[in-house]
């Protein structure tokens, strides 16, 4: 049996009606209900006057306010408005300030909600939330377990023109892999270092960069165009959560004896200050001892890795119980008769999808997951809980 509700309007009607029977006074219908007699009376009178209407909860808000804003001065505001849709509540009441120094203008807060009542205040449009994985939680134990990449900050050189050093080593041994100045941070400058590095050492399992261009963009696990390519490769990428390059220490570390040796002052050009820089990672790799390897060289406790770089780009390969779509030039795949959107970074790639549950489906870009398929909302979630729309 549902439990039962009431409400002040229904005990009112109930009082009432049981009041217009007239078979018990109004001292006993009072007691019956709880409440006082002066109460009572005052629900009748309303209801004789007003009807049924009269027993509705009237509204609180006092008649007059003294401290209200004058109606000549709101449609002041308003018109100034109106003729300045960019100006703000402050450039608003300094221009009414100078014009009429005799008003009594409202404080900013108050014309800010003035101005929002008379839908005169845009509405931003929220930004999309991107989900994140969080800290890394993989432990570094052995050499090209991890690799760490990023950008050491871009410095003016001799020439006047920027300088973007393009920083990559190893985890373990803090080996220095590669230092390349580029003028830069856009995809095409930073592949081909990848790639000479690649061909040079072998493949890791790991890559941790933070989340800037171009590692990561703004998308389904954060996937861009070069950590896409690792992912074919077999190189899953790992981020550091926004604002906490100590996540990455070892490698800020490197960033900040490399900026005191090559960078005060900078070379004059970008062939010069390259120069510095491979001066710079010789003697950081095989001279310079490093206290975290026991004051040995990073050179020595670094070796290749055994998986080497393929020469033709292996194609992304997923188990016979996954449901494998291609990403169409819109970003999107074909699923039960409806378009879904994925990523534009996957366009003409395949995705994998392996149902977890009814209806739910893990979304997988080779061995990286991008997300989750709900089959109801025709929605892809992504991996770290967030519900993404396409733009």
């Amino acid at each position: 049996m549902p439990w039962s509700q009431t409400t002040p309007m229904h005990q009112r009607t109930l009082f009432i009606a049981d009041h217009l029977r007239g078979s018990r006074s109004v001292t006993e219908l009072c007691a019956e209900y709880g409440i006082a007699r002066k109460t009572a009376y005052k629900w009748i009178d309303r209801f004789i006057r007003r009807g049924p209407a009269g027993l509705e909860d009237r509204s609180r808000r006092p008649r007059r306010a003294p401290n209200a804003t004058a109606t000549g001065v709101v449609n002041a505001l308003v018109e100034l408005r109106h003729r300045h849709p960019t100006w703000g509540a402050k450039k608003l009441l300094a221009f009414l300030a100078r014009r009429h120094p005799d008003w009594k203008l409202p404080g900013r807060s108050v014309t800010c909600a003035l101005l929002k009542r008379r839908g005169l205040v845009l509405r931003k449009t929220p930004r999309r939330a991107i989900g994140h994985p969080g800290k890394p939680s993989s432990l570094i134990v052995a050499p090209n377990h991890v690799w760490c990449a990023d950008f050491k900050g871009q410095f003016r050189m001799g020439n006047g023109r920027y300088c973007y050093p393009l920083t990559v080593t190893d985890g373990h041994s803090r080996f220095l892999l590669g230092c390349q100045g580029l003028t830069s941070t856009a995809l095409r400058g930073a592949k081909p270092v990848f790639s000479q590095l690649f061909h040079e050492y072998g493949l890791p399992q790991y890559i941790r960069t933070d989340n800037g261009v171009p590692f990561a963009t703004n998308t389904l696990a954060r996937l861009s165009r070069l950590s896409a390519w690792w992912v074919r490769l077999g190189v899953l990428p790992q981020l550091i959560e926004p604002g906490k390059p100590q996540q990455n220490g070892r490698h800020e570390r490197m960033h900040r004896t490399l900026k005191a040796e090559t960078t005060r002052p900078p070379a004059a050009s970008l062939r010069s200050q390259q120069i510095k820089f491979d001066r710079f990672r010789q003697e950081f790799n095989h001279e310079r001892p490093h206290e975290a390897l026991e004051q040995r060289t990073p050179a020595s406790a670094y070796q290749a890795s055994p998986r080497s770089m393929p020469s033709k780009l292996p194609s992304l390969e997923y188990p016979d119980r996954y449901e494998v779509r291609y990403v169409s030039a819109n970003g999107g795949i074909r699923w039960n008769n409806s378009w879904v959107n994925v990523s534009t970074t996957c366009i003409g790639e395949h995705v994998g999808l392996e149902e977890i549950d009814d209806g739910i489906w893990n979304v997988y870009f080779g061995a990286l997951k991008l997300g989750r398929l709900l089959e109801r909302k025709m929605k892809i979630e992504d991996a770290y809980g967030r519900l993404y729309r396409h733009r």
